[in-house]
């Protein structure tokens, strides 16, 4: 095959501007030029790529079947790939065999037998000349060019040109190549950073140093009377516990670790709603990453719990008859045999009709803790201190099995009524329910196997059920509060009757997490009564309760004491201790026969008034008989009526005119009997005595 006609031009092409650009600005193609084309095998014809066929549709060419080198030039253009946005092109098809006579003829070029080997040769050469042409055209600078033989290379990214995506890494600019591409890095990572600060957010990466504390303290005021940005305080909440557990990498310099926690506490109270000396004297007992946690704990609600009556059914038949009233539950723990975890339910838990029939309780699952730890065994006689509204009086009392005795004693009234009516729908039938001063319990009944005192305390520990805890508890509050947990838990041990055989224990607990109400509080029972001890509670998890704090020193069986918190177990604050009493009282007094009813170890107060040595020691005091009696006369009259009994009646009796029979002296004496007042008459004088009108 001989050379073609465009392999002889291998020297500078003409100039094309002009022709080019006459080519451009022609409306139509010459008719007569592209009839003077040879025609291979039939008509090739073609439409130009700008315009469209008068219907709208695109005309394409048509190629007869066995010609054209067998279809490869068919096969040529299926492999070209068209631009989606094309340059300005000629009119006339520049994909086609046509298209390239028609630009020779404009060149000056004449038809040869060349045109038939281009057209019957093969694929190749036609990609050859096809490129050659491309090159014809980029150095001559025109605009009206076909890139159809090029395919473009992969992009990594859509933000990346077209100079970047051609240039190829080679030894010579290898170094230019990373220079760049850590410049770029550089940069990204520097709007990283300036994101990060625009965001007020602190990374946690090794050895940085956040920004906690305020250079200058001028504006605070200003700045306290506005609403506090809760994502700042958030933010420089955890950069200073994260400061303050690795203090010296983190820190500031000149910063002390005071200036810190000082801050923290701050934050704490914005943040969280507490005040200042609660949110110290919580933050006081944990670390500062876990104090973080107990705040943050005390701001969800715990599980709701509930507790399956014994008495009256089984812990798996009481689930699913709630199952299949749509509650969604679970047991709460190996721990305990007879609680249910509620997550979800489609009824209210208290009004279903096994509420109402006593199958179960809602009760805080912590409120299980001090009746186990109480261990109460059957034929037992039991006192529950302060038992309203009767979830753990109940529990004993399904712990017993119904047998035995148990004491229910609730100093409120209003609360006693809950409580009585929560033993009868749950079937306890064992139970004596009063309301007395627990103060006051050792005199009315003692000789107890068992005391259960669950105290009145601050409630630090069920913050998330009573969120006013966190302002309305000061400084008062924590040292009445533990005084009168003091009294209460010496009575607790003086009714306990240390010859029992089966029992002589008493537990002291409290739903609350400070030192002043718990160990402090046991601490000094141990002082005040020498003859009881601290044992093992019994319960199999829980922290142990603190052998020193803040400088002071408690007994070291402390730790057998548990503690509980709702960051650690998901469980209300609560504090559970447990003695045993192994002698009586020192200075126990036994009088008018109670040493027999309370085991022997009465303690009797002493609250007559100090008289001097040289004065009289009366029982009654320095009292005048003679002024006081008619006071004395209305008081025992008034208490009389008190009692429903008529002062004015003899032998309970009550005579028609108000007075006594002549010849008869009525002694009515008072609840004691301690004194008596007489009616007399003219005549005989019969005496006749009664106790109170009956």
């Amino acid at each position: 095959m001989g050379v073609g006609r465009r392999m002889k031009k291998q020297g500078p092409p003409p100039d094309l501007g002009a022709i080019a650009g006459k080519k451009r600005n022609a409306p139509e193609f010459d008719d007569s030029i592209r009839g003077k084309k040879r025609k291979a095998s039939g008509e090739v014809k073609a439409q130009s790529l700008g315009r469209g066929s008068a219907n709208g549709t695109a005309n394409f060419k048509k190629y007869p079947k066995g010609n054209l080198a067998n279809g490869n030039i068919i096969q040529l253009q299926k492999s070209r790939k068209v631009p989606t946005r094309p340059a300005p092109m000629m009119s006339g098809a520049l994909l086609d065999e046509s298209s390239d006579n028609d630009a020779a003829d404009l060149l000056g070029g004449n038809k040869s037998d060349d045109d038939d080997e281009l057209l019957n040769g093969s694929a190749n050469s036609m990609l050859e000349n096809g490129k050659h042409l491309q090159d014809e055209f980029l150095d001559s600078g025109s605009s009206v060019y076909d890139s159809d033989p090029q395919h473009e290379r992969a992009r990594f990214s859509e933000d990346e040109d077209e100079s970047d995506a051609e240039e190829k890494l080679t030894a010579a600019n290898i170094e230019g190549l990373s220079r760049r591409l850590d410049e770029e890095q550089e940069e990204e990572a520097a709007e990283a950073q300036l994101e990060l600060e625009e965001a007020a957010l602190q990374t946690n990466i090794d050895g940085d140093r956040p920004k906690v504390l305020d250079d200058d303290d001028d504006d605070e005021g200003a700045v306290s009377r506005l609403a506090p940005d809760l994502q700042l305080l958030r933010s420089r909440i955890t950069d200073a516990v994260r400061v303050l557990d690795d203090f010296a990498k983190l820190a500031e310099e000149g910063r002390s670790r005071a200036e810190y926690t000082a801050q923290l506490l701050k934050d704490i109270c914005l943040y969280y709603g507490y005040s200042l000396y609660l949110a110290e004297k919580l933050f006081n007992l944990f670390p500062p990453r876990e104090a973080f946690a107990f705040f943050e704990a005390n701001e969800s609600a715990r599980p709701v719990v509930l507790r399956a009556n014994t008495l009256r059914t089984h812990r798996r038949e009481l689930a699913q008859s709630l199952i299949n009233r749509g509650v969604t539950l679970e047991p709460v723990g190996k721990w305990s045999k007879v609680g249910l975890q509620v997550f979800e339910s489609q009824v209210p838990l208290g009004a279903t009709p096994e509420y109402l029939a006593g199958h179960y309780i809602l009760q805080a699952a912590s409120s299980f803790l001090p009746v186990m730890a109480l261990a109460p065994q059957e034929h037992e006689r039991i006192l529950d201190m302060a038992a309203a509204p009767g979830g753990k009086t109940t529990y004993i009392a399904a712990l017993m099995r119904n047998t035995g005795c148990i004491f229910a004693n609730d100093s409120n009234k209003s609360r006693a009524k809950g409580l009585i009516g929560n033993v009868h729908r749950l079937g306890v039938k064992n139970t004596i329910i009063c309301s007395y001063d627990a103060k006051e319990f050792p005199r009315v009944i003692g000789g107890f196997d068992r005391v259960l005192l669950d105290a009145p305390c601050s409630g630090t520990g069920v913050i998330a059920k009573d969120p006013s805890v966190k302002t309305n508890k000061t400084e008062k509050d924590f040292m009445q509060l533990p005084h009168l947990q003091k009294q209460l838990l010496l009575c607790a041990i003086d009714s306990v009757d240390h010859t029992s055989k089966t029992g002589g224990y008493i537990v002291y607990s409290t739903c609350s997490v400070t030192v002043e109400e718990n160990e402090q509080v046991v601490q000094y029972a141990l002082a005040k009564r020498p003859n009881v001890k601290l044992v093992e509670t019994g319960l199999t998890f829980g922290v142990d309760g603190f052998v020193s704090y803040m400088g002071k020193q408690f007994d070291p069986k402390m730790k057998m004491t548990k503690r509980y918190y709702p960051h650690a177990y998901n469980v209300d604050g609560f504090f559970v201790s447990k003695f045993k009493k192994v002698a009586p009282s020192p200075g126990a007094k036994a009088m008018d026969g109670a040493a027999d009813r309370t085991g022997g170890d009465l303690v009797v107060e002493n609250k007559r008034p100090i008289v001097s040595g040289d004065e009289k020691d009366d029982p009654f005091g320095d009292f005048n008989d003679s002024e006081d009696e008619k006071y004395i006369e209305k008081a025992k009259r008034n208490q009389l009526r008190r009692k429903g009994i008529d002062p004015r009646a003899v032998n309970g009796k009550k005579r028609p005119n108000g007075r006594a029979k002549p010849g008869e002296t009525a002694e009515l004496n008072d609840a004691k009997g301690s004194k008596t007042q007489s009616y007399a008459s003219s005549g005989p004088v019969t005496k006749v005595a009664t106790n109170g009108g009956k």
